[in-house]
């Protein structure tokens, strides 16, 4: 046999090669579990190439490191071949740790396959010495060799598996794991060299057709060397990639933790203070008060006039009025005063260390800032505010009760004219209470059926007959009698109660239309009014629809009322609403003509069948050239576009002949006849209108 001899050096490199092509798959397991889609298959033949190199070249630099007294070359395409099994094993052993899981049968399966295909590609490299004779293998050292790939093979797949995930802490224990692997690695390659025996006058044929080994040392180092070198590198940078945009996720989470922070105690609007910081700081002051006997003043301000502008101008300009409105507040204040926002149009300021007399002259510093005119988009805006105040902890020593008093101060300061400020008084509990319990009652009242509709008639001008009558609800409390729409209906919009109140007297109507129409006792058409809360809600047009078709009601029997104001807040959008009940065969009136800002051009599209004239315009009508002329106008207008012209609130002789005389189509008011009960108004409809108030 010819003996044969290592060169130290390149047997190093192919030690060196080996545990960096270990660390190399380590890198990429890592880097192919993190990615999904077309980046994992890009990584996965990225790393499988480049691990397979690796593990090659170790082969192959060892293959180099051996030497025979005769002259040795490589088969190119045998040498090729042998690459591409590494390749191949490579991206199976990459496929294989990146799934979910890896049971034991999964595990032996894969180290089998892999170690054959490690043992394939050591010994298809042998056979591309092509040797004449060829090469003799001791059967012992051989089977060895396999054993040794397989048991490296599942060593390194275990590892590969446990070690998968991207993190800091992993490098050290990848390298460790590396250098493990290697020595597997080349412990399996030189125990199949030792295993191949070279006949004594071998000859290498690939030496003078193959490649010559001493200068393709040399390249496959360089190559091994730049290919992991720039596999690692992409997988360094990407890692330098993803902390810059962790640690960029990390400030951006900070910075959104701190906006968040500063939205739960501050309003989005007015960016002022909001009730959870309020009453924080509140609390603060009444613990300090009870510590050192002292006082302070809390202030409760509702802004007088605002509904209105919201309801002209639309929510737009009453949000920026708003954002005036705080900016003015803040501007009266002082710096340790706390001004926070609490609702729509409410605000609250906490005075501390203030008693009767500072809490006076503040109250006049706010009242002097809200009165002055707000220039909001080119509106010039008036409102002004009212404000109550209670002085703490006398007035309440807990946060709720001083609140509360403060806001009944305020009601109170409503009552009296508005526009001014009033201290708490322990008698204006009572009158809150009231408020209170009868909202409670109100809540109930559906449930119990204690809403009823009374019908006021509308007559064709002068002395009619009835062309229709106007549903208008009551409330018959049980222990209060009978409560007018004045009282209730505004506790009904503030609570919401507006909307299932409101769906109650449309079917109510609905249904007694129905009843007249079964018992033959008239054909009238009956007016509902809609509030601009429900009017505004998107399922109304679908109720209406709904309820006509549940009482067998034709469309033309039902007229629905919209103030003007309410059909303006919203141009376009209200002009699809009365254009979809329109279209039903529903008519449509538009109520308190003359009292918002209609627009000639908007009213021109609006699809209404009549127009009401507001009963201020009425009431004045003979004593008032200013309001007969406005009368008269609207009268003219609705001509012109084929609108019938309705006047409320007909309660003299003189405005009905006036009225008649302008050319009003039809009368309602007191002196024609009042709200009744539908039982009552068939008696009514065999009379001749009234000539005097009833």
């Amino acid at each position: 046999m010819l003996q044969g001899s290592y060169n130290s050096l390149l047997v190093l490199f192919s030690l060196l090669v080996a545990v960096l092509a270990a660390y190399t798959s380590l890198e990429m397991a890592g880097r192919i579990t993190t990615a999904t889609g077309r980046t994992a298959r890009l990584w996965l033949t990225g790393g499988a190439f480049a691990m397979g190199l690796g593990i090659w070249s170790m082969h192959f630099i060892g293959m180099l490191a051996f030497s025979l007294p005769i002259r040795l070359g490589y088969d190119p395409l045998v040498t090729l071949l042998s690459l591409s099994i590494a390749v191949a094993s490579s991206a199976f052993a990459l496929w294989l740790v990146c799934q979910q899981t890896l049971p034991a049968g999964r595990l032996v399966g894969g180290a089998v396959l892999m170690g054959l295909g490690v043992a394939g590609m050591h010994y298809t490299g042998m056979a591309a010495l092509r040797m004449e004779p060829g090469i003799v293998y001791d059967v012992p050292l051989f089977a060895l060799s396999i054993v040794i790939a397989v048991a490296a093979s599942g060593v390194a797949l275990k590892t590969a598996f446990s070690l998968r995930h991207n993190s800091r802490r992993m490098r050290p224990l990848r390298a460790g794991a590396a250098i493990v692997m290697g020595l597997a690695i080349v412990g399996m390659h030189y125990t199949g060299m030792s295993a191949a025996g070279f006949p004594a006058g071998s000859l290498c044929t690939a030496a003078t057709e193959g490649v010559n080994g001493t200068w393709l040392a040399l390249l496959i180092i360089v190559v091994t060397l730049a290919v992991t070198a720039v596999a690692l590198t992409i997988s360094l940078l990407e890692d330098l990639r993803l902390e810059t945009e962790n640690a960029a996720l990390t400030r951006s989470l900070a910075e959104a933790n701190q906006e968040l922070g500063y939205l739960a105690l501050h309003d989005a609007l007015t960016k002022l203070p909001n009730r959870v910081l309020l009453e924080g700081r509140l609390e603060e002051a009444l613990a300090r008060a009870r510590s050192d006997g002292g006082e302070f003043a809390l202030m409760f301000m509702d802004l007088d006039g605002f509904k209105v502008v919201n309801d002209a101008y639309g929510h737009q300009v009453g949000d920026r009025l708003l954002v005036q409105v705080a900016e003015r507040l803040a501007s009266a204040v002082r710096g340790n005063d706390t001004l926070a926002r609490v609702g729509g149009d409410e605000f609250v300021l906490l005075v501390p260390d203030e008693g009767r007399a500072g809490a006076t002259i503040i109250a006049g510093r706010l009242l002097a800032a809200i009165g002055a005119p707000f220039d909001v988009d080119g509106h010039d805006l008036r409102i002004s505010t009212s404000i109550g105040i209670a002085m703490c902890p006398a007035d309440g020593a807990l946060v709720h009760d001083a609140l509360m008093h403060a806001d009944a101060a305020m009601y109170h300061a409503k009552s009296m004219g508005r526009n001014a400020h009033c201290f708490f008084d322990a008698s204006m509990n009572e009158n809150m209470q009231c408020q209170l319990q009868l909202t409670q009652d109100l809540r109930a009242a559906l449930e119990r059926n204690e809403l009823v509709l009374h019908y006021q008639p509308q007559f064709a001008a002068p002395d009619g007959p009835i062309t229709g009558v106007e549903a208008l609800v009551r409330w018959a409390h049980p222990k209060r009698g009978m409560i007018g729409p004045d009282e209730f209906i505004p506790l009904a919009e503030k609570t919401g109660l507006i909307v299932p109140i409101g769906e109650w007297v449309l079917d109510e109507a609905c249904r007694q239309v129905r009843e007249w129409l079964d018992t033959g006792a008239c054909d009238w058409n009956v007016a509902v009014n809609l509030s601009p809360v429900q009017f505004s809600h998107p399922q109304l047009t679908a109720l209406v629809r709904d309820t006509l078709a549940r009482h067998r009601v034709d469309p033309r029997h039902l007229t629905i009322e919209v103030t003007e104001s309410a059909a303006m807040r919203d141009v376009e959008a209200s002009l699809r609403i009365l254009q979809a009940l329109h279209e039903m065969g529903v008519r449509i009136s538009i109520d308190d003509f003359g009292t918002g800002y209609s627009s000639l051009m908007y009213l021109k599209r609006l699809p209404a069948s009549e127009l009401k004239i507001d009963r201020g315009f009425v009431r004045e009508l003979a004593h008032d050239a200013e309001d007969a002329a406005i009368v008269s106008s609207v009268v003219a207008l609705g001509h012109t576009l084929g609108i019938d012209i309705v006047a409320e609130g007909v309660e003299t002789a003189t405005q009905k002949e006036f009225l008649t005389r302008l050319g009003c189509n039809s009368l309602q008011g007191y002196l024609l006849g009042r709200p009744v009960p539908a039982a009552d108004l068939g008696a009514l409809s065999r009379e001749p209108a009234r000539a005097s108030v009833s």
